[in-house]
């Protein structure tokens, strides 16, 4: 198969590339994406396609119109959107989190941290960008709420991209993993206050990064 996609979740796989592609600029604001042409160039069924299709238009990524689908392309503003929605979902997520969980629940936030730590020591950006996204999935899961989990997973995908490109662009990892180990150690003891402060400056500097990464980069500052 063309793209390296593998004969198992197809339409996320081709959403994937294709989130890939449309945050970084090569797909260009008001490109018309054609279903023919898009199967015949990863060799997949329209089937996938259509899925892929539908998964980026639910995170805003590309506009429905009546002849199909157009990129709508990723600026300044998306990234202020979805910070804010990360932001007010996320505090929510972690205050119920640090009011429902135990100490034995924080043993698979501890892995990730400790594997963040290890991925940031060998420079491995995109390992370190998983298990980043895998530990604040972590406090969605505590939280107990499904509803606010599922929020989250649909705008997870779109972070993951946005790692991918900040990372790229950190030279050192560490100070991320830092502030990784201090959200932890404050859910540790239940100190909502001091952690939620953490939490606002850990989002805003993830904020910061993307928004240096498209000034510093041409073919992301032609769309911002």
């Amino acid at each position: 198969m063309k793209a390296g996609l593998r004969p198992v979740a197809l339409g996320e796989q081709l959403a994937e590339l294709l989130r890939g592609r449309i945050v970084g600029g090569e797909l260009a604001p008001g490109t018309h994406l054609v279903e023919d042409a898009l199967a015949t160039e990863h060799d997949v069924s329209r089937g996938p396609v259509r899925d892929a299709l539908r998964i980026l238009t639910g995170e805003g990524l590309l506009e429905s119109r009546r002849r199909g689908y157009w990129v709508r392309g990723f600026t300044v503003a998306d990234i202020d959107e979805l910070y804010q929605i990360r932001s007010a979902a996320e505090h929510l997520a972690c205050g119920l989190a640090l009011q429902r969980a135990t100490e034995g629940d924080w043993a698979m936030a501890r892995h990730y941290v400790a594997v963040m730590q290890e991925t940031a020591d060998r420079g491995e950006g995109h390992a370190y960008a998983k298990a980043d996204l895998a530990f604040h999935t972590e406090f969605y899961v505590l939280s107990g709420n499904a509803r606010l989990l599922a929020l989250w997973r649909q705008y997870q995908p779109t972070f993951a991209t946005l790692l991918d490109v900040t990372n790229a662009q950190d030279s050192d990892l560490h100070p991320s993993a830092h502030d990784h180990v201090r959200l932890l150690e404050l859910a540790e003891v239940g100190d909502a206050v001091r952690f939620a402060e953490v939490l606002d400056g850990h989002l805003e500097g993830s904020r910061r990064r993307m928004k240096n990464a498209i000034a510093s980069r041409p073919d992301l500052a032609a769309i911002s």
